[in-house]
């Protein structure tokens, strides 16, 4: 009979939750890590390679489509610099982790959180306002900065030994990289877990995914992470266009497509494809514009005089556009950070002044 885990740990990816792990197997406990995956962080595809090389047992977490659902209600606790709702965010992964240590049998839960490295969600009132909502007051171990947080019933059990728990404080990683090299890591990964949502660029790719489209969805988020990201509108309605920029893009692209999807294909040269989310009800306007937008990208298109073929593919159809190459279109890219940044800035203060209850 397999053996329950003693321990459920959240992994990030990060060097701090990599060492929780250790830290803890390191005291012949039976941890189990969690992996999250979303469209805005995880790497799935790591696993196999981190279970290898660390020597841990690691499971992938789709938190997809309870993130994206949080997103679209609005962050109760905000934004951080960027897109980032990172109390919310540890509130819904721990709620998960907690119903998988729920299933296993694990006896308590542990983070990679060290008190006062990260100012939005690793302070200590914050730190225990997670611990709230999540629902797991009482079962939460915190083993790099433990001794400076009041004994779990872990410790008090003595499952986990306090005595070998760490007190780490702050942004510094000297304690960090010395405990790594104890437990002889050759190669040491990156400080934090890889969210995209906390970088500039990629705030702009989502926001307007999240406050132009009525209901967007998870695979709305992924396929905001691909190619050259253009938004247009016409009598209202948004038009969402993204045209791959290499071989790889449009693989993803044409892979990521629905059957209400239209993919963009230039017919005469070599090029990148376009794809219209919902093209297949677009007007003729709209579709034009993308198809010549497309076709712009394509670097023999500019050399040709006159209009240029493209393929339309749909789900149910397919048909020819003849369009010239160009970008002047209704089409435009992302607004630049700072225009997202202030609308952004304007939801957080909404919150602020009238919570969720």
């Amino acid at each position: 009979m397999t053996r329950s885990p003693d321990v459920i740990t959240l992994l990030s990816g990060g060097l701090d939750s990599l060492l929780t792990a250790l830290l803890l197997q390191e005291q012949g406990l039976n941890v189990l890590c969690l992996h999250a995956v979303s469209p805005f962080f995880g790497k799935k595809d790591a696993l196999p390679l981190w279970k290898e090389r660390y020597g841990l047992d690691i499971y992938a977490m789709d938190v997809g489509d309870e993130f994206v659902e949080m997103l679209r209600k609005c962050p109760a606790h905000g934004y951080g610099k960027s897109m980032n709702p990172c109390v919310d965010c540890k509130i819904l992964l721990l709620r998960r982790a907690r119903q998988y240590m729920e299933q296993t049998g694990a006896q308590t839960l542990a983070t990679g959180e060290v008190l006062g490295q990260r100012p939005m969600s690793q302070r200590r009132d914050v730190m225990n306002v997670i611990m709230r909502e999540a629902g797991v007051e009482g079962m939460l171990l915190r083993p790099l900065c433990a001794q400076l947080l009041p004994p779990t019933p872990a410790e008090e059990s003595g499952l986990v030994d306090r005595s070998r728990l760490l007190g780490i404080c702050g942004r510094g990683r000297r304690e960090q990289l010395a405990l790594a090299a104890r437990f002889h890591l050759e190669h040491i990964p990156t400080p934090g877990g890889g969210c995209r949502l906390t970088e500039r660029e990629m705030a702009r790719r989502y926001w307007p995914v999240l406050t132009r489209l009525a209901a967007p969805r998870t695979a709305d988020f992924y396929l905001a992470n691909l190619g050259r990201q253009f938004w247009g509108r016409i009598d209202g309605k948004e038009y969402w266009l993204s045209v791959g920029r290499n071989s790889g893009d449009n693989d993803k692209l044409e892979a990521a497509a629905l059957t209400d999807d239209a993919l963009l294909v230039p017919a005469d040269v070599p090029g990148p494809l376009g794809f219209a989310r919902g093209g297949a009800h677009w007007p003729n306007e709209a579709l034009a514009c993308a198809a010549a937008l497309t076709a712009s990208y394509a670097p023999k298109a500019a050399v040709l005089c006159g209009d240029v073929r493209v393929h339309m593919l749909t789900g149910n159809s397919a048909g020819v556009l003849a369009v010239t190459p160009g970008r002047a279109s209704f089409f435009k890219e992302a607004p630049p950070w700072e225009e997202t940044r202030t609308e952004i800035r304007e939801v957080t203060r909404r919150l602020l002044e009238n919570p969720q209850v």
